[in-house]
């Protein structure tokens, strides 16, 4: 296993170290929650929970109160950042898969499959780990495909907040700020899809994300 995979000590301690700090933010932050159901906490009922990348900071102390009873482990990509995650995520008791689109990803795709097929939930972010940020990758849609379970998006909104210059333009919300959260329809995707059903299905999603983004406009900017 590379150096990359594990991560050093650094790294790791880094992580650990930002896992606690969210997690005591995270008792300062006022919440709006929107279409939340009961029957997302029930055991029996497996979800694959899928956010942008750069809602990870604000959503995991928010997200681990409404799922605290259920297994989860989260898709981290296979370098340092993805060493980071996996020790904060770790503070929250969520579990993880390391890989990506470009490395290790069937090694990844199996080891995702198997955590569900034990009974655990899945955490993706779609357009990570390199981006570009809000874009829908393929994998999330497979995923769904090959485990059978339902896609349940969830978006959160910012009143105050700091965006870092990563290519995610990584959010951190500030201390007693308001944020909404919001749980949208889960969407159940047939295992069997044409190439256009395919594609009409991951334009589908992205588009329920990205309702309410405020900042797109930057990557319009960006990219001219």
């Amino acid at each position: 296993m590379s150096n990359d995979i594990r991560g050093n000590w650094k790294t790791i301690y880094g992580g650990k170290l930002a896992g606690w700090l969210i997690y005591l933010l995270g008792f300062t932050f006022r919440v709006e929650v929107k279409g939340w159901r009961d029957e997302f906490a029930d055991p029996d009922r497996q979800l694959i929970h899928v956010f942008w990348h750069n809602r990870i900071c604000g959503l995991l102390p928010l997200w681990t109160k409404r799922f605290k009873t259920r297994e989860t482990v989260v898709l981290a990509s296979a370098s340092k950042d993805g060493a980071a995650i996996e020790a904060a995520v770790g503070v929250y008791g969520v579990g993880s898969v390391r890989g990506s689109s470009s490395r290790r990803g069937v090694a990844a795709l199996i080891a995702l499959k198997k955590a569900a097929k034990s009974g655990k939930d899945l955490i993706i972010t779609p357009d990570g780990p390199r981006g570009p940020r809000y874009s829908m990758q393929p994998g999330v849609i497979k995923l769904a495909q090959t485990t059978g379970l339902p896609l349940l998006p969830i978006s959160l909104f910012f009143e105050n907040c700091w965006r870092l210059k990563t290519w995610d333009r990584f959010v951190i919300p500030k201390p007693f700020s308001k944020m909404t959260l919001i749980f949208r329809e889960p969407l159940e995707i047939p295992r069997q899809l044409g190439e256009d059903e395919f594609e009409t299905a991951r334009l589908n999603l992205q588009k329920i994300l990205l309702e309410g983004i405020d900042d797109l406009i930057e990557d319009h900017a960006d990219n001219h």
